[in-house]
């Protein structure tokens, strides 16, 4: 039992007795020994059993008991990892910081996320920190994001060093390939096969071009671990100080002078392509953040200025060129044009913009000048926040990952212990006395084994697939929440916004025979031009679409609940619903059209009535989105159970789910029970993905297995949902779903290769069936195969 004691600051406390609450509420958790709370610090002291309980657990308490608790969150940029066995030694050793309630280190993205407590810790700790486990950090921020990418440099350095020590072990490589039989013919100069050349070319390598792996191998040992450096450091040393030994009491033969040349170079040539394909999967984000332009056209005194874009600040007037992109989100002053947005919600055709309309940084002008009003810069607009949730969910873990992370764990103890009973075994049982023989074979073993493809399994999947969905609109807010999506086999949509249009459109209009139909239109339209209800407003836009002349209505009264009433060119005009024909006493004329069969299709009927005489019948309803259909139909394709969910009544509810294929129905739900239907859902063992798109459905998308947010929707939706679709299309939920079973098959494959390679590598090469140049090469591109095969996901087609 490992026991942690743990001071936590919490706020909102206002009293003793709050106090009190908390430090019994603590106190009755599993795993917590003893707890108490001081009113007067605001702090917690706690002790407890890590093996049973964490400190973000009880943070979590706190916060259900209705309090918060002090923390911040900071990012870092680390340099200096080299495999899995790395990134889990600093997150640890992060983790067993006083004051840090959580740790997530990045292999792939060379980052780290550490939430603290800041009255406890500084940034500059955690950076120490890292420096004193043998790595560099700096704090990532956006000044840092918009400098050259270190990875650029990091390349750039290794490519040197690969060139220098390829230049020096070539002539070692020649003199090892002339020894073979089908290579006799091959011509060696002589002084290549003295020793004294040989020692010569490979000490530079060893030291000097290795002198990296001897450093990481020094840090991981001084803090009680092991890494791939380690086993590098080890397996070359042998080699090399073997063949001192040899020289030095005179014997020629035997040397192994090129092996630990060689597998330095190849391992350098292998972390160079890991270096250059791990840099692809981050492309995703580079594009996103080289959309937004760097210059912006302002208005100011009343004279058009180019400024760089930081200067722009809200209520600022700009100048939108055609075919220029806009630099911050923005309302339309003066002008109409055509915005293409593909680059943010993965919609492929162009929207119409005029005066009132917002515009988004990053999307395009097609073809007229605007003036547009800034209403969002910098980190505030809708850019910056799909660039922050795409990195945070880049940069956090999978649950996936937790197999590999334990492995990595124990891995190189473990493969350095196999290298010493392999040699053992050889020196005693294989090969009686043959040192050469078992040295061979011990070296091949430590430096087949490759913990960097573990390591870098799920990161890699999840920031190439990650990416992909982003740019097509889709955004996972976490690791967590993509790979989850997959396990999703119940989808609960909700009706109003999500499945239609939000808004009631004119379906149908008829007329008696002895009408003019289009003056009947133009009278309704007009009648209902000075009206605000949704009703209302469906029927005069439908009359304005016609381009109708519209007559001038003279007086106009409302009767709420009823319709309204108006007169217009003399003649009186009702509009309402059938209780305001009973009260006027006025027959319905049923040779109009079956009322009935209007609303058994959940459409709301209105009728219109001139100088007491009904005239027309309209219908009015919430249509279907153009893409309701099909995107059920590919939700039921992927072995889905769709459902829908609405507070309408089940007549309406049922003949818009009829319309859009849906079979299962909830109706009448009001929307706090929402969320407590979801529940009852997840109870019968369903795996549940709620889509919606208002603040009512915000309750639900959290408790939910996984909450889709439209991006059309309201921002408390977005913020409780796990995935936000940006273009607010259904198609996109299956999508969202195809995309994330795409990312974990793919994490699976690199898991196992991961996992295969070691399996069968490590006993190969313990068998004396490997040069160790062999494994070396191997161990080199077995994490390079696992990136490779993470960069299919950039290729992934889905729908545009």
């Amino acid at each position: 039992m490992e026991e942690k004691n743990k001071e936590i600051a919490i706020t909102g406390m206002t009293c003793a007795a709050c106090a009190n609450r908390v430090e019994k509420g603590l106190q009755k958790m599993d795993g917590v020994q003893s707890a108490t709370v001081n009113f007067a610090t605001e702090k917690a002291s706690v002790s407890f059993n890590s093996e049973e309980v964490d400190v973000a657990t009880i943070q979590e308490k706190i916060r259900t008991l209705g309090y918060d608790v002090v923390k911040e969150e900071v990012t870092l940029n680390i340099t200096g990892m080299t495999c899995a066995a790395c990134s889990s030694r600093i997150e640890k050793g992060l983790a067993r910081m006083d004051g840090v309630t959580s740790s997530t280190v990045n292999l792939a993205l060379e980052t780290g996320k550490i939430e603290y407590n800041p009255a406890e810790l500084t940034t500059q700790d955690f950076i120490e920190k890292i420096r004193k486990l043998g790595y560099d950090a700096d704090i990532r921020n956006e000044e840092s994001k918009k400098q050259k990418d270190h990875r650029q440099i990091e390349i750039r350095n290794k490519t040197i060093l690969l060139l220098i020590s390829a230049t020096l072990s070539l002539p070692l490589l020649w003199t090892m390939v002339s020894h073979f039989s089908f290579t006799s013919w091959l011509y060696v100069p002589s002084f290549l096969m003295n020793p004294y050349t040989q020692w010569v070319l490979a000490t530079p390598v060893q030291f000097g071009i290795g002198w990296t792996f001897y450093r990481g191998a020094y840090f991981a040992l001084r803090n009680k671990s092991a890494n791939m450096d380690v086993l590098v450091a080890l397996g070359t040393s042998s080699a090399y100080l073997y063949s001192v030994y040899l020289v030095l009491i005179g014997s020629n033969h035997g040397l192994y002078f090129e092996t630990s040349a060689v597998l330095i170079t190849l391992i350098l040539l292998g972390k160079l392509f890991e270096a250059r394909a791990k840099g692809h999967s981050s492309d995703a984000i580079k594009k996103l953040m080289g959309l937004q332009p760097t210059m912006a056209i302002v208005e100011r005194n009343e004279v058009a200025t180019e400024i760089p874009i930081t200067d722009v600040q809200v209520g600022d007037v700009l100048l939108i060129r055609p075919g220029a992109s806009i630099p911050v989100d923005a309302e339309v002053i003066t002008g109409e044009s055509a915005i293409d947005e593909s680059m943010l919600t993965g919609e492929s055709l162009p929207i119409d913009k005029a005066q009132g309309d917002t515009v988004y940084a990053a999307t395009v002008n097609a073809h007229g000048s605007l003036r547009v009003r800034a209403k969002g810069v910098g980190k505030d607009t809708v850019l910056s926040s799909i660039i922050r949730v795409v990195e945070e969910a880049q940069g956090s873990k999978a649950p996936i990952q937790r197999l590999a992370d334990r492995i990595s764990g124990v891995f190189v103890p473990i493969v350095v212990g196999i290298a010493v009973v392999t040699f053992v075994v050889w020196y005693f049982a294989v090969s009686p006395g043959n040192f050469a023989e078992a040295l061979t074979s011990m070296i091949a073993v430590l430096v087949i084994a490759c913990p960097c493809a573990l390591g870098l399994a799920t990161p890699t999947s999840i920031m190439a697939g990650s990416g992909r969905a982003a740019e097509q609109g889709i955004l996972f807010k976490t690791a967590e929440a993509m790979e989850n999506t997959k396990l999703i086999n119940t989808v609960v949509l909700d009706k109003t916004g999500t499945i239609t249009k939000g808004t009631p459109e004119v379906t149908d209009f008829f007329v008696a025979f002895s009408m003019d139909r289009k003056r009947m239109l133009a009278l309704a339209s007009a009648a209902e031009s000075d009206s605000e209800h949704p009703v209302a407003r469906a029927i005069s836009n439908f009359g304005m679409d016609a381009q109708l002349s519209l007559p001038k209505v003279s007086t106009f009264k409302a009767l709420p609940g009823q319709g309204i009433e108006c007169i217009i060119d003399n003649s009186n005009v009702l509009l309402g619903n059938s209780v305001l024909l009973e009260e006027r006493g006025i027959s319905m004329d049923t040779t109009i059209v079956d009322a009935a069969t209007l609303e058994n299709e959940g459409k709301t009927v209105m009728y219109m009535v001139l100088d007491n005489v009904h005239v027309a019948t309209i219908a009015v309803a919430d249509t279907l989105k153009e893409t309701s259909i099909q995107a059920v139909a590919d939700l039921k394709a992927l072995g889905l159970d769709v459902i829908m969910l609405t507070g309408d009544q089940q007549r309406t509810a049922k003949a818009i789910a009829n319309e859009a294929g849906i079979e299962h129905v909830i109706a009448g739900v009001m929307p706090a029970r929402k969320a407590e239907v979801i529940s009852s859902l997840q109870a019968e063992g369903k795996r549940v993905a709620m889509v919606g798109d208002g603040i009512n459905d915000a309750p639900a998308l959290a408790v939910a297995d996984i909450g889709m947010a439209m991006g059309t929707g309201t921002a408390v939706a977005m913020e409780a949902a796990d995935v936000t679709l940006m273009h607010g299309d259904l198609l996109r939920v299956a999508d969202t779903i195809q995309m994330s079973r795409l990312t974990v098959q793919n994490i699976k494959q690199n898991l196992f290769w991961a996992l295969a390679y070691n399996s069968i590598g490590i006993p190969i090469a313990a068998a004396g069936l490997l040069a160790p140049w062999l494994a070396g090469a191997a161990m080199a591109f077995s994490s390079v195969s696992v990136v490779l095969n993470a960069l299919r996901l950039q290729r992934v087609t889905l729908r545009k």
